[in-house]
């Protein structure tokens, strides 16, 4: 990303987000942090391709295969069909509240990814990823029956179940005590780096940034006016 910029306007106020530049490499853990209203969520939505920029210089996705997507090019022409293949194909995301289906069991929660792109050997692979992250004997269990923790991590999985090229994680572990918090995080970061995928994680814990993050973002926001707020989103020292 250069040069992005989003807005949004809201009972005569209006918030501008401004991204001079964000990258991401496979198998690097990037954090986003900032306060609430800085504009994580409005980052996210750009980054999942939910939301189109107002503008950007570049906007562009770059996989490891030399497989390349023109994400600015395609908004600019409204290719909604395009930009969701991107989303299922390559695109994972880890919601604050784990966002599983009640009505499925832990099993069929995972394997919805890899059914929806028609991907072989799905069984095999939540099976290996079950055990891998500590709840194996939850395959059977319904979301409801699950622990906080476990049902992070069953997200966590899901999200990583069909092989994405990036996942995005809204405060994963937000639900969960700082113990657990960190186990997890690490976990997450330790498959994706077998995986080679690339982690986006937004968080208010900078304790775990500091301990798992390869590189951090951070937000400056200014006002410019009584109903015109500036945020300016670049990377931070750890």
């Amino acid at each position: 990303m250069q040069q992005v910029v989003k807005s949004r306007s809201h009972a005569g106020s209006s918030f501008q987000l401004v991204v001079p530049e964000l990258s991401v490499s496979p198998g690097e853990f990037v954090a986003v942090v900032g306060e609430s209203g800085c504009g994580k969520s409005t980052l996210l939505d750009l980054l999942a391709l939910i939301s189109k920029p107002d503008a950007a210089d570049c906007y562009r996705l770059v996989f490891a295969d030399s497989e390349q997507h023109d994400v600015a090019d395609l908004w600019s022409r409204n290719d909604e069909y395009a930009l969701a293949s991107i989303r299922r194909q390559h695109l994972g995301y880890v919601l604050q509240t784990g966002g599983l289906l009640p009505y499925l069991n832990v099993r069929d929660n995972l394997l919805l990814p890899m059914r929806i792109n028609r991907l072989p050997g799905g069984s095999k692979r939540v099976k290996e990823m079950a055990e891998r992250m500590g709840v194996a004997d939850c395959l059977n269990r319904l979301p409801e029956s699950l622990s906080g923790g476990q049902r992070q991590r069953v997200a966590i999985l899901r999200a990583l179940s069909h092989s994405p090229r990036l996942v995005l994680a809204d405060e994963p572990t937000a639900a969960v005590d700082k113990r657990r918090a960190r186990l997890i995080v690490q976990d997450l970061r330790s498959l994706a780096r077998d995986e080679g995928l690339s982690i986006i994680m937004v968080t208010h814990d900078l304790d775990l940034v500091h301990e798992v993050a390869d590189r951090t973002y951070g937000f400056e926001v200014s006002q410019v006016s009584e109903n015109e707020t500036l945020s300016i989103c670049s990377q931070e020292v750890l």
